[in-house]
């Protein structure tokens, strides 16, 4: 069987970061995803990576071990204050949150 990856981009307030993010699953491009959005990919059972990027701007990689006919969700959104907004500049990886569910 398989196992459903499903990120949702909803977070409270305005975001900083915008645009469309693209969802990468083991370093692959598998898709995009939006502000208010829910997708679904799927992936074999087993252990993974999920990551999200914009331009140079991305999530940190979150690892997940897959078990068949599971579902894995995460949330996810980009910046939300200014002064982590401000400091992503200069460390990427802090442009957007992303959070197993």
């Amino acid at each position: 069987m398989a196992v459903t990856v499903t990120p949702s981009r909803e977070g409270v307030g305005i975001e900083l970061r915008r645009g469309t993010f693209d969802v990468e699953i083991d370093g692959v491009r598998v898709g995009s995803i939006r502000w208010r959005e829910t997708k679904e990919f799927t992936v074999a059972p087993g252990t993974h990576s999920l990551q999200l990027r914009v331009r140079r701007y991305r999530s940190r990689a979150k690892s997940f071990d897959a078990i068949d006919g599971e579902v894995v969700a995460f949330r996810c959104h980009g910046a939300m204050v200014w002064p982590r907004w401000l400091a992503s500049v200069f460390q990427p990886s802090l442009a957007i949150s992303l959070v197993g569910e």
